[in-house]
């Protein structure tokens, strides 16, 4: 059960209908996980892909923008982003080494694609965070078979979270973590648009956890932390991908993606150097050329574009810290427990549990 299945709302905005980032137009989120036993290691992973634009984005890009909060953490395709403002590519999200082989995979997928690869080129996004503690990082375990099945099974419906692709090994706050999503409609006064939100939570310490403003952490300390032995709370990183059919531009993009710091912030997060926050941002709302008409010689010298009027972009950003506050609680509350190689449990966040949690902190569902 998410988030508001318990009463647990965050924010003043409205969620779209799957209160996930697919209520987006055109995205579609698919994963592929890996839940196994090779040559005696335990293996926890897998590969999670983001498809803008139904998987059209070679032909119809997106505006784009990214945001680091702690750069301790890597991922590949953004400086083409910083320089074009445009996103070409589906976007990924694995383990920190299996950046590489994700990264390749969708190249050559691509290049399945075109009838004439000759004359493209392709520099996928993909995100990461680290998944050591519970998966064999070292075998790279994720292949390009599991690459494809992600892709492949993109859909536009409800979103799979917790420990399911990129998210399978992933701990958050302490607790089981891993994919989470949740979006934001804007009422029709303010442009009617949908902001989504998908995370990789692997990141934040147990005793930092706010949920709702409140200080839940604070009493669950008595739980066993998976980091007693071995590791330190608040080790990983959060990556975050938004997405919206505002007509934003690339430095609005950009401005949008800043603001999942503050969701992250509002949760407890985003304080550690030990953390690779990264963020990026894409918006349907314009048409812009395709790299495939770089060179055409018949192209117009301008193309017409829309824009949010910054005088009213405010509520877009508000909308996307909700969506990603909310998003990181539900990638919580779909953790189940899971045991390390050394038997060392990494416990799941019941939603009874959160809500005594909180109730010892102050908070009231009839608030």
């Amino acid at each position: 059960m998410r988030a508001r299945q318990w009463g647990i709302t965050l924010g003043l905005g409205t969620p779209g209908e799957l209160n996930a980032i697919t209520d987006v137009p055109g995205v579609r989120v698919g994963h592929a996980t890996l839940k196994t036993c090779i040559d005696g290691k335990q293996v926890r992973t897998g590969v999670s892909v983001i498809q803008p634009r139904a998987g059209e984005a070679r032909h119809q890009p997106c505006f784009a923008g990214y945001h680091v909060l702690n750069g301790n953490g890597d991922a590949t395709g953004l400086e083409w982003i910083s320089e074009a403002g445009l996103l070409t590519t589906p976007l990924a999200i694995t383990n920190t080494h299996s950046i590489g082989i994700v990264r390749d995979t969708l190249i050559a997928l691509e290049r399945e694609r075109l009838e004439d690869p000759a004359m493209y080129w392709c520099m996928p996004v993909v995100m990461e965070t680290y998944d050591g503690l519970l998966n064999d990082i070292w075998g790279q375990h994720v292949k390009p078979e599991h690459v494809r099945d992600a892709l492949n099974n993109a859909e536009s419906g409800p979103v799979q979270e917790g420990a399911v692709g990129g998210g399978t090994g992933m701990i958050c706050h302490e607790f089981k973590g891993g994919i989470g999503t949740a979006s934001r409609r804007l009422p029709a006064e303010q442009g009617g648009w949908t902001v989504g939100v998908l995370v990789q939570a692997n990141h934040g310490k147990r005793q930092e956890l706010r949920v709702d403003g409140y200080p839940a952490g604070r009493h669950l300390m008595e739980i066993p932390s998976p980091f007693a032995e071995r590791g330190t709370p608040g080790m990983g990183s959060i990556v975050v991908i938004l997405a919206t059919d505002a007509p934003l531009l690339p430095h609005q993009c950009r401005r949008l993606a800043q603001r999942a710091s503050i969701g992250i912030a509002r949760t407890g997060g985003g304080t550690e150097d030990s953390s690779g926050d990264l963020f990026l941002a894409f918006a349907t709302g314009n048409q812009a050329i395709p790299p495939a008409d770089y060179g055409r010689k018949d192209l117009p010298l301008s193309t017409p574009l829309h824009m949010v009027n910054n005088d009213h972009i405010s509520p877009l950003f508000s909308a996307a810290a909700e969506a990603v506050e909310e998003a990181i609680i539900n990638a919580i509350l779909a953790g189940e427990d899971m045991t390390t190689q050394a038997g060392i449990t990494v416990p799941g966040l019941s939603g009874e549990t959160l809500l005594s949690a909180l109730n010892k902190s102050g908070w009231s569902v009839a608030r």
